[in-house]
């Protein structure tokens, strides 16, 4: 019995450090923000109070106690020993947006859990041991303590950051003095970008254009917290005396990220593509978004250049602030004869868009050269990433031809508007990083210019958009009704709003699919498009995490 009691012991351990395990993958996510994560935690009851190990070891503990007085009996160490495996098993996580990285941190971290876990289990057993002291009840006893270890998994995940941090702390200024070492040794001139979406975007299309006549350096993929760029400087520019530029992408979740970020790489140039409700849970308002975002344009020094999309009513804000004297505005709507002093420098008009791309012209408003620009690029708004891009490379020296030029070879960034035919003759179009309002209509209406075949939309909706969540997923949905011929709708209750707006609109219901997997949606279009016909996807899953 004491044998079976010990096994049973180390099973709720396992299961424990494997639940801290599989949390840590959502903590790592929410950038090991202990806030965040509860936040998180307590939006489903299942995330923190998980009914499957609950009703196990009720069951488990309830059979022990009835089984209990058959002296010499080993039927309730066995009953409780399943009952612990049937508790702490876990199924393999559903498909994910952002797997857990094994980093450095993150093994440190687990290791402190792991060890608080532990402890927890054996602090729980000592003190319901001195409550409950009869031998009789030594299975239960076990049982209700692995049951509270198990439960506090999230816990100890967060007592074993808390006891890192000094450690991380340690580390983190080693980490940063390292770039900042790098940055001031190397000396490139730093462009850093920001924006609700089209970072990335931008991103790479002006390091592209720019490597026309330089060398760039940008930070890769979408790396654009203070480590990420700590990161890229750390493994790309260490004594790499080639580059001219090094382009920082910056995100923020909070106030005052993106000034940290600019106090370590000290931009001369600053672009602000977009303020949107991307992310509007994080910071309350469009207007606290645009105070954060302008953090990239107040760091400049007094001789620097702010480009802004002049488009967006907060980023135009910014730019009739009049910091710094050299500001360069963008515009896909304004007038290309108005008056620079009234408008804008860099005007797209005569814009044409088609499967075979986008085809437009750009006046330069200082000098009055206009030239046609031609991409592969599919949708309009990346007329507003190409003409930020184009700023800088002309205001850094080349001209309105050479960027021309180099716009006729731009790619898509990853899964952003991608095209693709399959052997068996479908168009899959993968749009599927992080939708946004802007790039989601764009994104549709390239899938209704696809008119030879069926045109199938699968989507989970948009999220992180606060309190217009369900306003622009209506829209969404009333939106996707004129273009989409079949919807596949990812997750029942986050894309209720998207399912309204379809039917609001007449889409018809026969052709609305609401499944709980991605993998269902693959699978339906896999067995039922044929040649000719289309599919978009359009943000990858229902949420940073699986539900």
């Amino acid at each position: 019995m004491d044998i079976l009691l010990l096994i049973t012991g180390a099973v709720w351990l396992g299961g424990t450090w494997l639940r801290v395990y599989r949390q840590a993958q959502f903590y790592q996510i929410e950038e090991y923000k202990s806030g965040r994560y509860v936040r998180w935690l307590l939006g489903g009851r299942e995330r923190w109070l998980p009914g499957r190990p609950v009703v196990a070891a009720a069951v488990g503990m309830g059979l022990g106690l009835l089984l209990g007085e058959a002296p010499g009996s080993i039927l309730p160490g066995v009953i409780g020993l399943l009952a612990a495996g049937v508790a702490v098993w876990q199924p393999a996580p559903a498909e994910v947006k952002k797997p857990f990285k094994a980093t450095a941190r993150a093994r440190r971290l687990l290791a402190a859990a792991f060890v608080v876990a532990a402890l927890l289990l054996a602090v729980y057993l000592w003190l319901i041991s001195l409550a409950v002291t009869s031998e009789m009840l030594a299975g239960a006893r076990v049982m209700l303590a692995g049951l509270l270890a198990f439960l506090c998994a999230p816990l100890a995940l967060m007592l074993g950051n808390l006891l890192m941090t000094p450690v991380e702390a340690l580390f983190r200024r080693r980490f940063v003095a390292q770039a900042r070492a790098i940055l001031e040794r190397v000396h490139p001139t730093v462009i850093g970008i920001t924006g609700s979406y089209g970072k990335t975007t931008t991103k790479t299309y002006l390091a592209e254009i720019l490597n026309g006549r330089y060398r760039t350096y940008p930070t890769p993929k979408s790396y654009n917290t203070i480590m990420g760029v700590c990161l890229a400087i750390n493994q790309g520019l260490a004594d790499n005396y080639s580059v001219d530029y090094f382009i920082a992408e910056m995100g923020a979740y909070v106030p005052g990220e993106i000034a940290g970020i600019c106090d370590l790489t000290h931009p001369t140039i600053s672009i602000v593509v977009e303020v949107g409700p991307q992310h509007l849970e994080r910071f309350g308002s469009l207007e606290n978004t645009a105070i954060a975002k302008y953090e990239i344009i107040k760091a400049l020094p007094p001789d620097g250049v702010g480009v802004f999309n002049w488009d967006n009513p907060y980023v135009r804000e910014m730019y009739e602030r009049g910091y710094p004297a050299t500001r360069l505005a963008v515009s896909k709507t304004a007038d290309p004869a108005a008056p620079l002093e009234s408008g804008p420098r860099f005007i797209a008009a005569d814009i044409h868009e088609s499967l075979d791309g986008l085809r437009f012209t750009v006046t330069d408003g200082e000098t009055g050269l206009s030239e046609t620009f031609a991409t592969a690029l599919l949708g309009q708004h990346n007329i507003t990433n190409i003409l930020l891009a184009t700023a800088v490379a002309v205001h850094e020296g080349m001209s309105l031809k050479e960027v021309a030029f180099r716009v006729g070879g731009l790619q898509p960034a990853e899964h952003r508007l991608v095209r693709q035919t399959t052997a068996q003759g479908i168009t899959i179009i993968n749009d599927a990083y992080s939708a946004n309002p802007v790039g989601a209509e764009g994104a549709l209406r390239v899938l209704g210019m696809h008119t030879g075949g069926e045109r199938l939309l699968i989507t989970p909706g948009m999220i992180e958009l606060g309190d217009r969540m369900e306003q622009e997923n209506h829209t969404l949905g009333k939106t996707a009704a004129q273009y989409a011929t079949e919807v596949f709708l990812v997750g029942r209750e986050q894309t209720a709003p998207v399912q309204a707006g379809l039917l609001d609109a007449g889409f018809p219901a026969e052709r609305l699919h609401v499944v709980d997997t991605l993998a269902e949606a693959v699978a339906w279009y896999q067995a039922n498009l044929k040649p000719g016909d289309t599919v978009l996807f359009l943000n990858d899953l229902p949420d940073t995490y699986a539900r």
